[in-house]
This record gives structure tokens, sequence and C-alpha cells, in this order.
């Protein structure tokens, strides 16, 4: 599922058409078509909103390795 909360993490930022919104442009991976590399990006949306806005629920979170490496990065480069 992809539902706000389905693996306790916030849901990644929703994006519509046109490509340029209020002088905010889409990120051009959404643009891309390419749906692996989207799910990715969404994915990864998710873990960054999650860690700035309710880190809390991290803990019940089902996450990889990968999720953990990308959050620490994250975490850091959130911190300089």
């Amino acid at each position: 599922q992809q539902e706000s909360f389905s693996d306790s993490l916030l849901e990644y930022p929703q994006y519509t058409r046109p490509p340029v919104f209020l002088e905010q442009p889409v990120p051009e991976i959404l643009l891309s078509g390419h749906h692996k590399k989207i799910e990715q990006w969404r994915h990864e949306q998710s873990l960054i909103r999650t860690i700035n806005r309710r880190p809390d629920l991290l803990k019940n979170a089902k996450l990889s390795k990968k999720d953990w490496t990308f959050i620490k990065k994250n975490k850091k480069e959130s911190l300089q």
C-alpha cells in the first residue's frame, strides 16, 4: 500500500501537472517516466519527511539496511 503511515512513514510529496506550479518546478525524476526510479524517489522522500517531521515513527517502521544508511546520511546533512 502507498498510504500515509502504511509502513510507519509519512507520505511522499504529491505533484501534478504542469511541470512548474507557483514558480516551483516538479522534480525531474517525476517527469522522466522511469517508474522504478520514481518509486525509489518517493520512498526516499517519505523517509526524509518522516525524519524531519515525525522521527518517533521510525522505531516501528520496517526499514532495510539501505534505508537506515539513507536516513543516517540525510540526518547528518540536515544538521549541517
